[in-house]
């Protein structure tokens, strides 16, 4: 009787571990542990089937898991620029149009918002930031400086050699200079060579030619597809605490804001439009392919607000602009990897997005956060990055059981 007890006992020890494996590796494989922020810069609905209208078949609404709407406003006005969308974006707080990552009207004297790609940085993530806009742009400032206004160029130029991220690439500026990237630990790329050749491990800041956003630019110059691709591969190699990464296509507001001479619609401009957005739609694929495979990866995208008032014409069957500058409609969401983000359709405010983003990180910070102003440097900033956040008990259970079911699986292949 004894005996049997035990065996009962072992069996229902071996049961019980099982099933604590099996509920550990589910929340491992449901688990996000990277996120691929990717904006549209004066993308509206339109703004796509304008491009399908030009004969582009889109990857980025079919491919969605999950899709909505983004209510897109300022502190100062209905109508955001691309500082205080991007603001909104990146730090969960409504600032004025120009102002970038700062607590608007001194709320907070001494004190700066804590912009999201700091905080993964905080918890031991690897950062990126790619742009077909020159690295200062608003949309790009707003993820790695704080400014009181989006045209301290140098100023910006200067929070991004300093901010210990692995990569910062756009088109090039004249506030970074070779000599300096090298001396704040960055490997300085000019070319889509230089970006091919680079390896994990190496941080990077990329200064190439401005037209990326096209489908077929200059030789020497990536598309955003590529340097999307790219900077996934960097960033995904030996990242033990995920990475966050940041794609902005800038020119779909570039080319729709253009009015050449004052005119709201010229000859080339619905073409150029919709190659903007083709461009973009294909870094948005090639995100969630990503995604797809890895499968701890959640793709989010967005627009920090619509350009052009974009709308369809009954008369002559097109969509057509019909202003030369930002409206205040709602842009649409779509997201990869994460089916229940929010609820189908749904609309939200531009500043929920990093409380969304940190929930399903697992982050206990809520923002906005209140962080000191920090203290102009005396010297040139070192090498080392933030050390990484201590992992939680359940992360290190979890990343216990993963090692064992990847022994197991390397077993199995033999």
């Amino acid at each position: 009787m004894k005996s049997l007890k035990k065996i009962i006992c072992a069996v229902l020890s071996i049961i019980m571990l099982f099933c604590f494996f099996c509920i550990s590796s589910a929340a491992e494989e449901t688990q996000i542990r990277n996120v691929i922020f990717m904006i549209g810069d004066g993308m509206g609905y339109n703004h796509l089937r304008l491009a399908e209208q030009e004969g582009y078949t889109l990857f980025m609404e079919q491919g969605a898991d999950l899709a909505g709407w983004s209510r897109t406003r300022s502190a100062s006005s209905s109508v955001t620029d691309s500082a205080a969308g991007a603001t909104a974006l990146s730090c969960g707080i409504r600032v004025a149009n120009r102002q970038v990552c700062v607590f608007p009207d001194d709320t907070h004297p001494g004190e700066t918002p804590r912009i999201i790609t700091e905080n993964a940085a905080r918890h031991g993530m690897h950062v990126g930031i790619v742009t077909s806009d020159k690295t200062t742009g608003a949309t790009p400032a707003a993820y790695s400086a704080h400014t009181s206004s989006r045209d301290n160029e140098k100023d910006i130029s200067s929070q991004q050699l300093s901010s210990g991220f692995d990569l910062i690439w756009g088109a090039n500026t004249s506030t970074v200079t070779a000599s300096q990237a090298e001396a704040n630990g960055f490997v300085y790329v000019t070319n889509v060579s230089g970006l091919r050749a680079l390896e994990p491990g190496t941080r990077s800041f990329g200064q190439f030619p401005s037209d990326g956003w096209k489908l077929s630019p200059s030789k020497s110059t990536p598309t955003l597809e590529e340097m999307t691709r790219k900077s996934i591969e960097l960033l995904s190699a030996d990242a033990a605490n995920g990475f966050f990464l940041m794609v902005e296509g800038a020119h779909i507001d570039k080319i729709s804001d253009d009015t050449l001479n004052n005119a709201v619609d010229y000859p080339s401009k619905r073409a150029d439009t919709a190659e903007a957005v083709k461009s973009f739609d294909l870094a948005v694929q090639a995100a969630a392919e990503f995604a797809r495979a890895d499968g701890h990866t959640m793709v989010i995208v967005t627009a920090d607000h619509e350009t052009g008032d974009l709308y369809y014409e009954e008369n002559t069957m097109e969509y057509t602009f019909h202003s030369s500058g930002h409206t205040g409609k709602n842009v649409p969401v779509f997201v990869y990897g994460a089916a229940d983000l929010f609820a189908e359709d749904a609309a939200m405010d531009n500043r929920d997005f990093p409380n969304l983003i940190a929930a399903r990180l697992g982050w206990e910070e809520r923002f906005p956060v209140a962080d000191p102003v920090p203290a102009e440097p005396t010297e040139t900033p070192d090498n080392d990055t933030e050390k990484p956040a201590k992992q939680t008990l359940w992360q290190r259970i979890a990343a216990f059981f993963r090692k064992i079911g990847d022994f197991i699986r390397r077993l199995f292949r033999r």
